[in-house]
């Protein structure tokens, strides 16, 4: 078999919640290398242009500790591939990436507990802290 022949590898997107990108500071995760051992396939981060706002609100009104956080995961961001995502009527974040995860048919990093449920309710597979040591994967890829 040639190299032509062979079937691309299809790069798998995962839509990242502003909280997956505070979880190293959290828990000591490397979220990068966790998603690589857990998923075992070529994988794309992406940022959702309403989550990068978030945090950038986040690194300058927040908390002393939430604005060094946000900018801590802003940094980790720019691993991500952005995307712009137009929000008609001011959806919340969360609302963005339930419509986009089910548009796109690819998993959430999240650790919000509502979010998980509204993707699990819409078969969108969830992408979590378990233990606080490791990431498990709720739903099938």
């Amino acid at each position: 078999m040639t190299a032509e022949s062979r079937p691309a590898k299809k790069t798998l997107k995962i839509i990242l919640d502003s909280n997956a990108l505070l979880v190293p500071l959290q828990f000591k995760i490397d979220i990068f290398e966790e998603l690589k051992t857990l998923l075992n396939v070529n994988f794309e981060p992406v940022l959702l242009s309403p989550i990068r706002r978030e945090l950038e609100k986040l690194a300058s009104n927040g908390s002393p500790q939430m604005r060094k956080n946000a900018s801590y995961a802003l940094k980790l961001a720019e691993k991500c591939k952005s995307v712009e995502v137009d929000e008609e009527g001011a959806v919340s974040p969360d609302n963005v990436i339930v419509k986009v995860a089910s548009k796109w048919k690819c998993p959430v990093f999240t650790n919000d507990r509502q979010l998980r449920k509204k993707l699990r309710d819409i078969n969108v597979p969830v992408i979590y802290v378990r233990q606080k040591s490791r990431l498990e994967i709720d739903g099938r890829l």
